[in-house]
């Protein structure tokens, strides 16, 4: 018998997956961190699954996600992924890519952790949330404008609240598993 899953994951292989073994669960790992805070910042504007979809080839176009990589990109790198049809070809994303790496370094230079700092928007724990459907949701919270607010403050970009909160999501700083799903509790 199949999981009972969040209405949103439909029944594509590839979200189902993603839902059941990634979305909503704790990660602590600092270069999944920043892919995610990434590939949240490419989906603005664009569907989850256009970009789940491309994530291998993010993956190999962006080195691994290795911030020390992407922070020394120059112009003819950044011009190169721009003709990468395995990605989003928009000059602000990619750039963007670039300025969060030399960012997420420096917050890892002044604290430490980037896993740490960007935790204290939950206290060091994932807030489990009691949503009985989709629609109770919130697209932003209080956490998420904090997270904005000081990402921007230290030199990210398309870091607004509604893509904080989709990387809190992803991420597991927040549980939005609705209630009946299989996989709220795990």
């Amino acid at each position: 018998m199949e999981p009972k899953r969040c209405g949103w994951c439909g029944d594509d292989p590839l979200y189902i997956q993603y839902h059941d073994e990634e979305w909503g669960r704790p990660e602590h790992d600092e270069r999944k961190l920043f892919e995610m805070i990434c590939l949240e910042g490419a989906q603005a504007g664009l569907s989850w699954i256009t970009i789940l979809r491309k994530r291998e080839n993010y993956i190999a176009a962006f080195d691994n996600f290795d911030a020390k990589k992407i922070a020394q990109y120059d112009e003819a790198k950044i011009a190169e992924l721009l003709q990468n049809p395995g990605i989003v070809r928009n000059k602000l994303k990619v750039n963007a890519f670039v300025k969060n790496a030399r960012a997420f370094l420096a917050i890892q230079d002044e604290f430490g952790s980037f896993d740490e700092w960007i935790w204290q928007f939950v206290g060091g724990q994932p807030v489990v949330n009691s949503w009985s459907t989709r629609g109770e949701v919130p697209a932003e919270t209080e956490q998420s404008q904090a997270m904005s607010k000081a990402l921007k403050k230290r030199g990210f970009s398309f870091v607004g609240p509604t893509i904080c909160y989709a990387f809190m999501q992803a991420c597991g700083m927040v549980n939005d598993h609705v209630t009946d799903c299989d996989f709220y509790n795990v």
